[in-house]
């Protein structure tokens, strides 16, 4: 053990997924002397599971059980916190790449400045994901940035920073207290990072990850639906606000396309320079937002939707149905 390892306050990284990606390698090579990596599945059918008395030293292998009232990603991340043995915890994905220095910088970012995210770049990998790109831009990477939102993917905080004074589960205010309390909210929701953002006040870093997404045209319309449920759920006023700018953008760039379409343009092209996002995207700004209105349209009228092979419906905050695709 270094004298660096001992100073280092020891940290449980929770990596929710179903088959060892390389996001595990990428983290596990990274854990100091006292760290763990807790890489969380659902039943020992999952082939990550084959790895169980395989893995490398501080990395365990935990099964969460499959999800009763509340999304996957949420039972596997409540699963990790009751097994976490350190009291700082980091969330992150299987999704994007974690370079050499991603989780000493996560800590020294927490010395510094308390709970932090790092902040999310969504690039579409189909046409439909890409038409995205600007909404994510503007909504997604520039709203976690602003808006003390903690992104699941990559968010550092200690139990001790958990406070919801006034919880629907637990009144309690201590540690203790909202620790179980954030539990029993994951255990009948859907988004884990929403959720978090209600129990930890964070700060952004200055850096992005890329994140991939989409794929086909059904997923990224599942998870523009899911998405938008989030807000919904979590943030109902920035909902409706969301829906009437869009109306308003959309009937702009309808009724005056020369003066719409450079304004919707030259703010994604202000957010893509503010986060370094090097993509050509932002010119369908435009296109995105005259139909944007009609996918938020679909997306209040759906009952259900598809996330990591399950179907949901998600009817309130902590009102949630699950059963198999």
């Amino acid at each position: 053990m270094t004298s660096t390892d001992q100073d280092r306050t020891p940290t449980s990284v929770l990596l929710p997924t179903v088959r060892w990606a390389d996001a595990c390698d990428e983290v596990a090579g990274q854990l100091g002397a006292r760290d763990e990596l807790l890489v969380i599945c659902d039943t020992a059918d999952d082939p990550v599971a084959d790895r169980r008395g395989a893995t490398p030293e501080g990395v365990r292998i935990v099964l969460a059980g499959e999800p009763e009232g509340c999304s996957g990603k949420a039972n596997a991340i409540a699963a990790g916190m009751e097994a976490a043995e350190h009291d700082r915890i980091v969330w992150t994905d299987d999704d994007f790449a974690h370079p050499d220095d991603w989780l000493a910088t996560l800590d020294a970012d927490y010395e510094r400045q308390g709970p932090t995210t790092e902040v999310p770049v969504f690039v579409g990998e189909d046409p439909l994901a890409r038409l995205f790109e600007p909404a994510y831009a503007i909504g997604g990477t520039a709203a976690v940035s602003a808006g003390g939102i903690a992104w699941g993917g990559a968010v550092v905080f200690e139990r001790a920073d958990l406070d919801r004074p006034g919880s629907v589960s637990d009144a309690a205010a201590t540690a203790d207290g909202a620790a179980a309390a954030l539990l029993a909210d994951l255990r009948r929701t859907v988004s884990d990072d929403g959720t978090l953002s209600e129990y930890v006040d964070v700060t952004a870093a200055d850096r992005t990850r890329t994140v991939p997404c989409g794929g086909s045209l059904r997923g990224s319309l599942e998870r523009f639906v899911r998405f938008f449920r989030i807000v919904r759920f979590h943030a109902p006023r920035a909902a409706a606000f969301n829906v009437a700018l869009a109306v308003a953008f959309a009937a702009l760039c309808l009724f005056a396309p020369v003066v719409g379409v450079t304004l919707v343009t030259a703010t994604s092209a202000a957010v893509y320079a503010r986060f370094g996002i090097r993509r050509t995207t932002f010119l369908l700004a435009g296109p995105s937002a005259l139909v944007s209105p009609v996918f938020l349209a679909y997306a209040l009228a759906r009952r259900t939707f598809v996330w990591g092979g399950r179907r949901y419906r998600w009817r309130s905050l902590f009102d949630v149905a699950v059963r198999p695709v």
